[in-house]
């Protein structure tokens, strides 16, 4: 007869190495689609510089590594693999009459969308100029102003900026001022933001603005696609640290309430799903790709094998130390114990995940495939 506290009379499954596989691949899947996606329109002349800019706050170019689709004339949609991130792209023929075919195919599409979900609806749109063409024309002004007129929150980008300690070349401040006297319905201030996508090794013009771009998209683009946006972008850690405390949080009340009547310390286990979770909705909110999705999953139950959880008897003595006291009391399992035990366990597998963004993009697929992770997690767990 099973003990009371069993999990399998709990309905929690033997957590055998394939059985933790089969849960993480599902939940890996479930958290990110929960992200959603984040759109981004982006126009400019060619040559302007706009794969640059995207592949700098994003990390890669989408038009190469997404599923791509006309949705009107002279613009197509890209979708990146991972699925939180969309780019409207167009053509780069924004003036004229081509310019004008492109923004009455928009206005359908942008109409059509706002009937949509929230994740096929376009968030932000940067146009893009070049600020060593040391003009914007009328046209280019008045296509801004359509933009608007859709409803498009519009950031004008200055791209390619020299700049030296923090000034920007004042030529471009003086395009800046120009574009920004022309009272048009731009977001960032009405003013445009200077960049610089890449550092320039021979004239040492280093890169320069990207913070300053996404902060004015993070303020334009609405509450239920920052998610997404946080996942996709590649440029500020502290906001994906940030999303992964709010997710290691809620798991950690979650295991509270697990513990809140004291299990044996032998039905560790039921403590299990949950840790699946979290990790998985730790791995998403990175932005790590989910083709890496069974990899992440293989190494994930590894390190949840076992009767009391990661790696077996590794973790009884490593995790004392997370448990006040330093002692399990009654080898039971309460609220504040199995708390802390979900905090370390996201904690750790945080900082697996941040070191996997480090690499370079062809060693991080190696590195989920590898052994490597159990022993990066247990060092992250050691170093508390």
């Amino acid at each position: 007869m099973a003990p009371e506290s069993s999990p399998e009379k709990e309905g929690v499954q033997d957590l055998d190495a394939p059985a933790l596989e089969g849960m993480f691949t599902k939940e890996l899947s479930t958290a990110f689609a929960a992200l959603g996606c984040f759109n981004l329109a982006i126009f400019g002349a060619t040559g302007a510089g706009k794969s640059t800019l995207v592949n700098a706050v994003f990390g890669q170019d989408v038009a190469d590594t997404g599923v791509g689709e006309p949705v009107t004339r002279g613009v197509d949609y890209h979708r990146r693999d991972d699925g939180f991130l969309g780019i409207f792209d167009s053509e780069g023929f924004e003036t004229g009459s081509a310019g004008d075919q492109i923004l009455e195919g928009l206005r359908n599409v942008v109409e059509a969308r706002r009937r949509s979900p929230i994740d096929q609806q376009i968030h932000a749109a940067w146009y893009v100029v070049r600020w060593s063409d040391r003009r914007f024309e009328d046209a280019q002004a008045a296509f801004v102003r359509r933009l608007a007129d859709l409803g498009l929150p519009v950031i004008v980008v200055l791209t390619q900026v020299p700049s030296k300690d923090g000034q920007a070349h004042p030529h471009a401040v003086e395009l800046s001022d120009f574009i920004t006297g022309l009272g048009l319905t731009i977001r960032a201030g009405g003013a445009p933001v200077l960049t610089n996508a890449l550092a320039d090794d021979f004239t040492h013009a280093p890169a320069f603005g990207l913070d300053r771009l996404l902060d004015a998209t993070y303020e334009v683009v609405p509450e239920a696609a920052q998610a997404a946006l946080t996942a996709a972008q590649q440029l500020d850690m502290e906001r994906k640290k940030k999303a992964v405390k709010a997710v290691i949080n809620q798991a950690v009340t979650v295991a509270s309430g697990i513990g809140a009547v004291p299990i044996p310390f032998t039905d560790a286990a039921l403590l299990v799903p949950n840790q699946v979770t979290m990790i998985a909705r730790i791995s998403a909110a990175y932005g790590l790709p989910p083709q890496r999705s069974r990899a992440m999953a293989v190494a994930g139950s590894l390190i949840l094998t076992g009767g009391a959880t990661m790696a077996g008897r590794y973790v009884v003595t490593n995790l004392l130390k997370f448990i006040p006291g330093g002692a399990i009391a009654g080898s039971a399992i309460s609220a504040t114990v199995a708390a802390s035990l979900t905090r370390a366990v996201g904690i750790a597998w945080a900082k697996v995940c941040e070191y996997a963004l480090t690499l370079p993009e062809g060693q991080q697929q190696a590195f989920w495939s590898s052994g490597a992770v159990l022993e990066k997690f247990r060092s992250a767990l050691s170093a508390g």
